[in-house]
């Protein structure tokens, strides 16, 4: 039996409740977790812009420690890990391409959840995760190994913040150094984005958002230039950090409407339109194509950062402990899991980065 935030209608507060976890099959293992963050998809599942069935579990930015393993799966009790959503068999098309993110293979939790009520009510296992919980059941590709110097509420902004932002940068758009990129949204994936840009070696970095706190902080993890949504003249300034070329990058890290219709005016010729945030279904954006053609642009979405979990987090690992990396930074506040409500309320109003919650002694 664990404890468990459970979203019971969209738009309503969750409610904590005792859940029964199936045990790990084959393949699957069980972390009791030591943190987890909340990311915007979180807030924006809870609130219904995705629908879907309830009962529902969300959570999916987790680290913990392994509690149980089921056959086939080789980590060990007690190591700690990284508990991502980007669940991979390795065998179909685009895993055998190391496109993790896109696997098309069906797996038994994605069919039948681990979690019920003692009743016997099926709770959804939200973003193949559920990790507003205690403890979470994944498939073994879920988990990365860390080791145990790592603090666990910097470790589990690496299940999806950090991955998605820095992963859009240096997998997805695949940016040069001396680059100029945009970011708009300065989130907590948003400035993951602003990193990633700095450690690609990108030369111009004009940060966007509609709070100037958060722009402060974009300009000390590597932006170069800010503009305020909404007062300033956003293309204006982009023009004017690139010299009238406009960005070879613009990298859309929120899901508004009016963000996503606005990007591509800040893209310049040979440039890309990289779409990271996550808006809500029914969102639309409308271009001109002939334009797109005539100037060589793309447009390119990014999963995830198009992460490989073993190869990504080790390496922002090593950059965190040589210091080219903030984690702890982007912690805004620390909460117990029945304090969750007051944490997401604070995600939902975009005065946090990422609250986290914290299990046991955090």
């Amino acid at each position: 039996m664990i404890r468990a935030a459970v979203c019971r209608l969209f738009g309503e507060p969750l409610t904590i409740e005792r859940l029964e976890l199936a045990a790990p099959a084959q393949g699957e293992v069980r972390v009791r977790l030591r943190a987890v963050a909340i990311c915007h998809s979180d807030v924006s599942g809870v609130d219904g812009a995705w629908g879907g069935a309830l009962p529902i579990v969300y959570g999916h930015e987790a680290a913990g420690v392994v509690a149980e393993v089921g056959p086939g799966v080789e980590l060990e009790v007690g190591q700690p890990v990284v508990v991502t959503l980007i669940r991979a068999c390795g065998e179909c098309r685009h895993c055998k391409r190391g496109e993790f993110v896109a696997c098309t293979t069906t797996f038994a939790l994605d069919e039948h959840s681990p979690l019920t009520t003692p009743e016997g009510e099926t709770v959804v296992h939200g973003l193949r995760t559920a990790a507003f919980a205690e403890q979470v059941v994944v498939h073994a590709s879920q988990v990365i190994a860390i080791d145990d110097t790592v603090d666990p509420k910097a470790a589990s902004l690496l299940a999806c913040g950090v991955i998605t932002g820095v992963g859009a940068v240096v997998n997805t758009a695949a940016v040069e150094p001396g680059s100029t990129v945009v970011v708009i949204g300065c989130g907590g994936v948003g400035l993951n984005v602003v990193q990633g840009a700095r450690l690609a070696g990108a030369t111009t970095i004009v940060a966007v958002d509609v709070q100037p706190s958060k722009l402060d902080l974009a300009r000390r993890l590597g932006a170069t230039h800010v503009a305020q949504a909404g007062t300033d003249d956003v293309p204006a300034v982009v023009g004017e950090a690139s010299d009238g070329l406009m960005a070879d990058y613009a990298f859309v890290a929120t899901g508004s409407p009016a963000a996503l219709g606005g990007a591509l005016a800040l893209v310049g010729a040979m440039g890309a339109l990289v779409i990271v945030g996550m808006p809500p279904n029914g969102v639309t954006g409308s271009y001109d194509p002939s334009w797109l053609a005539g100037l060589n642009q793309r447009i390119l979405g990014s999963k995830m950062g198009t992460s490989v979990i073993t190869r990504d987090v080790p390496a922002l690992l090593a950059r965190y402990r040589a210091g080219e990396l903030e984690l702890d930074g982007l912690i805004s506040r620390t909460f117990a899991l029945d304090q969750i409500n007051e944490a997401m309320d604070e995600v939902r109003a975009g005065s946090a980065l990422r609250n986290v919650i914290v299990f046991d002694d955090v």
